[in-house]
């Protein structure tokens, strides 16, 4: 048991000292370079491989081809345990790791991804003779 005098010494002393803690909501942190936070999908680079869903442990990422070389990605981040194996394994680099690391949702729908790909660009139309 810590005996009243030693307490006050450690109260005292404790007044004069830096806050150990960080004001989190109010400061935001920064991450560090390779955190690996939120998956996110570029579209143009995606080949349609799928060695992100083969590499997944978890299974939370599914690719579905919508047009001529263009793909969509659907991620459940609540299935998601932020490996970024799928984003090592991606060949053309088309998955990369974000600093986003706030995702709490109290609806579990609002945690399901779904990257679009782009429209294709718009075909010139053929001069009329």
């Amino acid at each position: 048991m810590i005996k009243p005098g030693k307490m006050l010494r450690e109260v005292l002393t404790s007044f004069f000292q830096k806050p150990a803690t960080v004001l989190y909501p109010y400061v935001k942190v920064l991450m560090p370079d390779r955190f690996r936070g939120k998956i996110r999908f570029l579209a143009t680079l995606c080949i349609g491989c799928k060695l992100c869903m083969r590499d997944c442990p978890t299974n939370c990422i599914t690719i579905t081809k919508v047009g001529d070389k263009r793909f969509q990605a659907e991620f459940d981040l609540d299935q998601c345990i932020y490996c970024a194996q799928c984003v090592d394994s991606c060949p053309k680099k088309a998955l990369e790791s974000t600093a986003d690391y706030e995702l709490a949702q109290l609806q579990r729908n609002k945690l399901k991804m779904i990257y679009h790909a782009e429209p294709p660009p718009p075909q010139a139309a053929a001069p009329i003779e």
